[in-house]
C-alpha cells in the first residue's frame, strides 16, 4: 500500500475528481515509458478513487436508509432535501428521488428518475417494478404504487369508488338536480 498517493499525483487530498484525473493523465503521458513509476501512479490512482468510492457507498447506504425512513413516514420534503444535498447519484438516488416524486404527485419526475435508476441497475427487481407500474400508469393502468401500498385493485376500485358507485352517484344528482326545475343529464 502506498504511504501517501496524493503526493505521488502531485495533488492535495481537497482535489476534486476531475482535478485528481487531470492529474494522473499526466504523470501517465509524462512517465508512459517508465513501468516502475507508472505502476506508482497506477497505485495511487486506484487508491485514492477506492477511497473516495468506499466513503460515498457508506456514507449514501446511511443516507438512503434515512431517506427511506423518512418516505416511509411521510416526510417527502425531508426525505427530497436530503436526497439534493448528496452530491453523487448513483441508482438508488434515482429510485428514491422518484419515490418522493411520486408521493408528491409529480408523475412526470417519478417516471423519468425510475426510469434513469432501472437503466443503471436493470436488474434491480424493486426499481423495476416501479418502473413497471409507472408505465402502466402512463398507459391508464391504476393498479398498486411502486410500494404496494394498496392504491387501487384490479377490481376496477380506486379509492373506495368504483364504476357502479359512480353511475349511482350520477343518477342521484340528476333525480336531485330535476326536483329543483334542472336537469344535470338530459337523456335520462
Amino acid at each position: 500500500m502506498i504511504n501517501d498517493p496524493y503526493r505521488i499525483l502531485g495533488v492535495m487530498p481537497s482535489a476534486s475528481d476531475e482535478e485528481i484525473k487531470t492529474a494522473y493523465k499526466s504523470l501517465i503521458r509524462q512517465f508512459s515509458e517508465d513501468r516502475e513509476k507508472m505502476a506508482e501512479i497506477n497505485e495511487a490512482y486506484d487508491s485514492i478513487m477506492d477511497l473516495r468510492r468506499g466513503s460515498f457507498e457508506q456514507a449514501a447506504a446511511g443516507g438512503f436508509a434515512e431517506i427511506r425512513h423518512q418516505i416511509q413516514n411521510g416526510n417527502y420534503n425531508d426525505a427530497d432535501s436530503m436526497l439534493e444535498a448528496m452530491t453523487e447519484k448513483n441508482a438508488e438516488w434515482f429510485f428514491l428521488k422518484g419515490s418522493v416524486c411520486y408521493a408528491k404527485g409529480w408523475l412526470n419526475e417519478a417516471y423519468a428518475n425510475f426510469s434513469r435508476a432501472c437503466s443503471m441497475e436493470p436488474y434491480n427487481q424493486e426499481y423495476s417494478s416501479a418502473f413497471r407500474h409507472m408505465n402502466e400508469n402512463r398507459n391508464g393502468y391504476m393498479r398498486g404504487d411502486p410500494n404496494d401500498t394498496g392504491f387501487g385493485s384490479p377490481n376496477g376500485r380506486f379509492g373506495g369508488c368504483g364504476v357502479c358507485d359512480i353511475c349511482q352517484g350520477l343518477i342521484c344528482a340528476d333525480c336531485c338536480c330535476e326536483c329543483m326545475g334542472g336537469d344535470c343529464i338530459p337523456c335520462c
